[in-house]
């Protein structure tokens, strides 16, 4: 039996189906919410293979305690899902400060608060997963969510370091890149208000807020087949770095390598130029 420990556990969200999908296979759980009372009436079927608890990812002290609290209760942690996360729209020069801090204080920061967190516990035990929720904006800009695709950017960039520090220690890691799945991350956005500060891009980021309403409640993406589709690469006989979710994204970033194999092998001439 294996110890999951899942962030974002708000419902209708990927947070509560991972954890699910951990029930259903005789795992453990710890789901983690910053409104815990929301997860109740969801948890005590479960009894005492899960557990709930309040956590801010945001606030380092608070994913301390809650990681502290999951090993004490489950004696380790086996399998980390990194799932709290959201974008805030804004143009790249015009959004608030306020708005770019926060998006990387979610998005990142609070990721690396997590994993380091519960990385020395699994170490200790010898092994373990880490699944960190990117998404497909981390791999191809989203126009209007800059700030959000920089975050996934780097979230990236630290996953694939990451992999090779904890490798020798038997933990693996594992990016998941979603597209448009149907949870509610657009319902918000309705009546989230437009807090662009140059003008000039306000229709742009308008019409991002407008194309994001209109697709809630119709993305593509299925949430249980996305995280059986993650379960199932962790099981793979040899484990992928990464896993794209649903068509649109997949086909999304398969155009973007190509395209970026075409151009970098158009340009070999300039970059084989530049050595002594």
């Amino acid at each position: 039996m294996r110890t999951w420990f899942v962030t974002g556990g708000t419902p209708g969200g990927f947070g509560l189906v991972y954890a699910e999908a951990a029930l259903k296979q005789g795992d453990q759980v710890v789901v983690t919410a910053r409104r815990p009372s929301e997860l109740q009436e969801w948890a005590e079927p479960h009894g005492d293979r899960v557990l709930v608890l309040q956590l801010d990812v945001t606030d380092a002290e608070q994913v301390r305690a809650a990681v502290r609290t999951a090993e004490e209760r489950f004696g380790g942690i086996d399998v980390l899902v990194n799932n709290a996360g959201r974008g805030w729209f804004g143009s790249v020069e015009g959004a608030p400060d306020e708005t770019i801090r926060r998006t990387f204080d979610l998005n990142l920061f609070a990721v690396v608060e997590v994993i380091r967190a519960a990385l020395p516990g699994m170490r200790a035990c010898g092994g373990g997963w880490i699944v960190n929720m990117s998404s497909v904006a981390g791999l191809v800009g989203a126009q209007g969510f800059g700030y959000y695709s920089a975050a996934k950017f780097a979230l990236e960039g630290l996953s694939e370091t990451l992999r090779h520090e904890v490798e020798p220690f038997g933990v693996r890691v594992l990016v998941v890149e979603p597209g448009a799945f149907r949870t509610k991350a657009f319902a918000g956005f309705q009546d989230e208000p437009v807090n662009e500060t140059v003008d000039a891009y306000v229709p742009m980021v308008e019409g991002v807020k407008a194309a994001f309403v209109e697709h809630d409640g119709k993305q593509e993406g299925d949430p249980e087949r996305g995280v059986q589709a993650v379960i199932s690469a962790m099981n793979a006989p040899v484990p992928p770095q990464r896993i794209v979710l649903g068509n649109s994204g997949y086909d999304v970033v398969v155009a973007m390598h190509e395209n970026a194999l075409a151009e970098l092998r158009a340009n070999e001439k300039l970059s084989r130029s530049a050595d002594f």
